[in-house]
């Protein structure tokens, strides 16, 4: 995240620039480890909570309901991987 600064326009005027999230630049790697988010360890929310019920059922798992953001992350990009292994294939429909 940037702070706002000040821009001299080319009227030789200021302008403020507002903040903006990101970066002009791509980052090869940008993703961090669920586990060293800043809110990792609070109660998953519940649109997590509803993703990873579906796609546990589509798995036949079954996951403890008291995840914290971090794991329930983790436990929803395994279970996408593995959900996405175990779909048929027009061939096999």
């Amino acid at each position: 995240m940037s702070e706002p600064t000040t821009t001299r326009t080319t009227d030789d005027t200021e302008t403020l620039d507002s903040e903006t999230l990101g970066s002009p630049v791509p980052e090869q790697g940008a993703s961090r480890d669920p586990e060293e988010w800043v809110t990792g360890g609070e109660p998953m929310t519940g649109p997590q909570r509803s993703y990873l019920d579906n796609l546990a059922r589509q798995a036949g798992e079954e996951i403890p309901a008291d995840l914290t953001k971090a794991k329930a992350s983790e436990h929803i990009e395994r279970l996408q991987q593995l959900n996405a292994t175990q779909r048929p294939t027009d061939d096999q429909r």
